[in-house]
């Protein structure tokens, strides 16, 4: 009878795999670690001040960039944010090897997860997002298999963009055993997503193109078109003609 696990060991092992799916390495951790120990709780435009200053000695940045207080960023050099980029409070970016890279100007508002989340080593992992995007409240995106966002996106709030998806095509297993795929998202310049939308892995959203609220989308999304429903289809094309909207217009 083989003897049971050293206690000690697998202690350590349980410690190596956490640090593993926290930062690069050991010193990287450390670092990255300290940092938002002293300044990452710090509230106000002097923590903001703060990060903007000590938070490029962990993570790429162009220009200035304003990180909230209680902001959670893990593989932070591999994340990069461009000039005016703003990340909201309670925002969770987790970027693993490929990366995260947000665009000049753009907004994840409060509680959003961008998570890369590759430890199968899929090649085409990652997250980017364009200029001027706004990625709002609790929206999730996963990023396994790529998203690639344009400029001028906005989520509503509770999106998901998940770029993965579980095979689970033998009964006699469990799915968690039968691997996944992961084709990719790519949403193109000027879309909006409305609130509780779902953009499935493999599905392209064409240039300006609507997304209603609470919509699963399946299937690639033609450009300028409004598409609704669980699976969405398109209920009207954008076509720039006059509406009378009986509403005023800010």
């Amino acid at each position: 009878m083989s003897n049971p696990a050293n206690p000690e060991t697998t202690a350590l092992e349980s410690i190596r795999l956490y640090i593993n799916r926290q930062a690069d390495n050991l010193p990287r951790y450390l670092l990255e670690q300290t940092l938002y120990a002293l300044v990452g709780w710090v509230p106000a435009v002097f923590g903001i001040g703060l990060r903007a200053a000590l938070y490029r000695l962990i993570l790429p940045m162009e220009g200035a960039a304003a990180i909230e207080a209680g902001v959670r960023l893990r593989f932070a050099n591999h994340i990069h944010l461009g000039h005016g980029t703003y990340l909201d409070q309670g925002a969770y970016l987790h970027a693993t090897p490929n990366g995260i890279r947000i665009g000049n100007r753009s907004i994840v508002m409060h509680g959003a997860v961008l998570h890369v989340y590759n430890f199968r080593g899929m090649p085409h992992s990652g997250i980017t997002i364009g200029e001027d995007c706004l990625i709002g409240e609790y929206s999730v995106i996963r990023g396994q298999g790529g998203v690639t966002i344009g400029d001028r996106v906005y989520t509503s709030p509770f999106t998901q963009i998940i770029a993965v998806n579980h095979v689970f095509d033998d009964p006699t297993r469990p799915f968690i055993e039968q691997g996944l795929t992961a084709e990719g998202i790519v949403i193109e310049d000027d879309v909006w997503l409305g609130a509780g939308a779902v953009i499935t892995d493999g599905v392209r959203v064409g240039k300006g193109a609507v997304v209603a609220a609470g919509a699963v989308v399946t299937k690639d999304v033609p450009p300028h078109t409004v598409v609704g429903g669980v699976p969405a289809k398109v209920i009207k094309e954008i076509t720039g003609e006059a509406v009378q909207r009986g509403k005023q217009v800010y």
